[in-house]
């Protein structure tokens, strides 16, 4: 799958902007990209710290544009740009004091076009990743929420992988039918670029009504309106995962269905679900899982996991140029 997103990559030059330039696995990674010459690297921090950091773990990153926000010479601009995009909710000195952290400088050195695309998070709270992603790249028309997705990914013997998606695992506590619906359809689009043909499965413990609930009817009338809004995506549901994924049981449960048995993308009801499902097939399924990629957003804006290595750092700064 790897190859496949550097081949578009060197074909599509893009830039990415990681906002914990000292963090030794970010210099590992960045390191690892200047020598792959697939795709650009900036870093924000102060100039003097990141060399150290780099030279202290052996990275080189010589010819590697390192942000400060301090010096950095667009500040002003990039202050009137800020206060014009929050409209009264922050003044030029509230702007300015955000602009001094990692994250919302780097969020707007893509929204000003220095960087395609932003991976962080590293250190941060995924919060303080999303927040200033929200508030100044924003969604894209048509969207109202930003949401998110796992793409998992298991290698055979026989050379060949297999793909899944899974969503919304890490942003939307509980959604609403339409939210729901919204994610399925970006979900749908994210599976698509990494080679997955979506078979959209919306998960319940029911399965076409074997059960009752206020849950159930949530996650039946979010597919019923995925299906009107995208005639042309294979999506079905409400069904439980068994039903999903075994050909044999999902028949049985749920007879006649294109989806039910063979799904590859997974909708679930609300985060608990999702969080403990991409982390069942991860640990017990023998899944490598790249994500969250966040979905919705005008601009790609990732968000790392604290606990991440620099090998994940890579791969998910390849993913999140990808989506540029």
């Amino acid at each position: 799958m790897f190859d496949q997103l550097i081949e578009t990559l060197k074909a599509n030059p893009r830039s990415i902007v990681f906002t914990e330039g000292t963090d030794a696995r970010i210099l590992e990674a960045a390191a690892r990209l200047k020598a792959g010459g697939f795709l650009t690297a900036k870093l924000v921090g102060k100039v003097p710290e990141v060399e150290a950091a780099a030279k202290a773990g052996g990275f080189d990153i010589e010819g590697i544009q390192i942000y400060d926000p301090e010096t950095y010479e667009g500040m002003d601009a990039m202050v009137a740009t800020m206060v014009e995009l929050r409209k009264g909710k922050m003044s030029p000195e509230d702007c300015r004091k955000n602009l001094a952290k990692g994250n919302y400088f780097g969020t707007m050195l893509v929204k000003m076009g220095v960087a395609d695309a932003l991976l962080g998070g590293a250190t941060y709270s995924t919060a303080d990743t999303v927040r200033p992603a929200l508030q100044l790249i924003k969604t894209k028309p048509g969207n109202n929420v930003v949401s998110s997705c796992f793409i998992l990914v298991r290698d055979h013997a026989d050379g060949t992988d297999e793909r899944l998606c899974m969503g919304d695992c890490a942003i939307q506590i509980n959604p609403t039918e339409d939210e729901l619906v919204e994610t399925a359809l970006e979900c749908a689009k994210t599976a698509k670029l990494f080679g997955i043909d979506p078979k959209v499965a919306f998960l319940s413990y029911s399965t076409k009504g074997s059960g009752k609930g206020d849950d159930v009817d949530k996650v039946r009338n979010a597919c019923e309106k995925a299906k009107a809004a995208a005639p042309d995506l294979a999506i079905d549901g409400e069904m439980q995962f068994d039903a999903a994924v075994s050909p044999t049981v999902g028949q049985l449960k749920f007879p006649g269905s294109t989806v039910a048995g063979y799904a590859n993308t997974f909708i679930f009801p609300e985060i608990q679900s999702g969080n403990i499902g991409y982390k069942i097939a991860q640990r017990l399924g023998g899944f490598a899982a790249y994500g969250p990629i966040l979905q919705g957003l005008n601009a790609p804006i990732n968000d790392l996991s604290r606990g991440c290595d620099a090998d994940e750092v890579y791969k998910m700064a390849i993913i999140t140029a990808t989506l540029v």
